[in-house]
């Protein structure tokens, strides 16, 4: 795909290289700062050009892309290829994993309810605990001792 524009804005760009998946939620990015340029945050109608790296906090990860065509219109997911170069540093996907790793026990306020899948490997620890106080017979003397209470 031939791109004629040397220049993009940054919300639009998002929105088509398919990072956000829509441009509103591309602009309130921009706007709640999670969107840097060389440490810079981006307002939604900053233009970026071919060749900057541009860098997507999606918590935990920090994501970096450099821009390899400043495209406004949205393209198919074969053509990311052509559109973006992933830079993103492998310790980052290392937290990733280990995000995903830690699962549902450090679930982050607000993240919403557990998933079914969660539920049910909270269901399965919870249940697995052993019963003491069901088949214990506490009459541990003999029957004379206890006729003498």
């Amino acid at each position: 795909m031939e791109s004629k524009n040397t220049e993009a804005r940054v919300d639009k760009w998002l929105w088509s290289a398919r990072i956000f998946k829509t441009r509103t939620i591309a602009a309130a990015a921009c706007k709640k700062g999670q969107i840097t340029l060389r440490g810079a945050q981006l307002k939604p109608s900053r233009l970026i050009k071919v060749g900057d790296v541009i860098e997507v906090r999606k918590p935990p990860v920090t994501y970096s892309f450099k821009v390899l065509q400043a495209i406004e219109r949205r393209v198919g997911a074969k053509l990311i290829p052509e559109i973006l170069k992933d830079v993103t540093p492998p310790q980052q996907y290392e937290l990733l994993e280990m995000s995903k790793i830690s699962g549902f026990v450090n679930r982050a306020k607000g993240t919403g309810r557990p998933t079914k899948k969660d539920r049910r490997s909270l269901d399965e620890f919870t249940q697995d605990t052993p019963v003491f106080f069901g088949d214990f017979d506490f009459d541990m003397g003999d029957d004379d001792e206890d006729e003498n209470f």
